[in-house]
């Protein structure tokens, strides 16, 4: 091929050149903000969840329905207290009156009452639509009762109402019904070692007890375990027992009640044996253990323990003084009154 026919496929085949003229060009296209763009991906991203929520729902065979409240029972094993003091009900019961059920509960069909359906959460929600004589909204899946127990527990774990020992009493539950402890960890999402604690708790107090002083949402795991080695002591139950059956301990608000019921534990039984005691542990508020007592026939020896501030036991006798004279002052007062 010559070099004057190559020149001319050349101007064939080589790229346009630039325009000559801005009135040639196209026009720009307008800026977009890196926040609306940003905004815009979000939203996409939230359509894009709800979707796949909506997905997984419709995999797993879940629907949701309007449903009578009364046909509706509980799970068989229970999670939480019904305290006396139930204000916060009283406040869900109000939100679905003035703006409607926002969150529906999950529930299965009764795997013995034909009709009838059983709530692996939203007892409380089943309860105010009830009162209120409307239609509870609920999600229906097929649930075996390990998935029920699991998806009850983890609908509960995150929230900050359900106290130390309303969870080691579901753990128990969980137990007692035959589930595994792996069942018991995955309802309440906890390692090994912490269902143990939460176990040994349930399993050292007697239930009466517990529903006696109820919730005490303040009173954490320390105390508890410290109550529960307590009470270990056969004097410290009776003497637990006795004030949990006084008139005016139900009167007491919940986490009083777990207080009292301490104090008792830890109080000397009257007319104890004049031999020597065992010895026995001095727990704080908090549960941590602060000292240890003997008791002998004629004195009584306390002794701080190690991991206590030494300005501790200086300050403690610095108060002997008005302790005496408070306990003097309450001492007169029973006796007056027994008399």
């Amino acid at each position: 091929m010559s070099k004057r026919t190559d020149t001319i496929k050349s101007l064939f085949t080589a790229p346009q050149p630039s325009a000559l003229s801005a009135d040639n060009m196209p026009a720009a296209l307008p800026r977009v903000s890196s926040g609306s763009v940003r905004s815009l991906k979000d939203s996409f991203s939230e359509v894009e969840k709800e979707n796949e929520e909506l997905r997984e729902r419709i995999a797993s065979g879940a629907v949701i329905l309007e449903i009578d409240p009364s046909l509706v029972d509980p799970s068989p094993l229970a999670d939480r207290f019904r305290d006396q003091d139930d204000s916060s009900f009283e406040a869900l019961k109000q939100s679905i009156a003035q703006r409607g059920q926002e969150v529906p509960i999950l529930v299965r069909e009764h795997p013995e009452a034909k009709g009838r359906y059983q709530s692996a959460y939203g007892h409380r929600r089943v309860r105010a639509t009830r009162e209120l004589g409307i239609s509870v909204k609920a999600i229906l899946r097929s649930l075996s009762d390990e998935a029920l127990v699991v998806a009850q527990g983890l609908e509960n774990a995150p929230r900050e109402d359900l106290s130390f020992i309303e969870r080691a009493s579901f753990a128990m539950h969980i137990e007692d019904a035959g589930h595994s402890r792996s069942i018991v960890q995955d309802a309440l999402s906890v390692d090994r070692a912490e269902a143990s604690k939460l176990l040994a708790v349930a399993r050292s107090v007697p239930a009466e007890i517990i529903q006696a002083i109820g919730k005490a949402p303040k009173v954490g795991r320390g105390r508890w375990q410290s109550f529960a080695e307590l009470i270990k002591d056969s004097a410290a139950l009776k003497r637990v027992r006795a004030t949990i059956a006084e008139p005016k301990f139900a009167e007491r608000e919940t986490d009083a009640r777990f207080l009292a019921a301490f104090s008792a534990a830890t109080r000397p039984s009257r007319g104890a044996p004049s031999k020597e005691s065992d010895e026995k542990p001095v727990f704080s508020v908090s549960g941590e253990k602060i000292a240890h007592v003997r008791q002998a026939e004629r004195e009584l020896k306390l002794t701080i323990d190690k991991n206590v501030s030494t300005t501790f036991a200086a300050f403690l006798v610095d108060q002997l003084p008005a302790l005496f004279d408070a306990f003097s002052k309450k001492s007169s007062g029973q006796e007056s009154t027994e008399a």
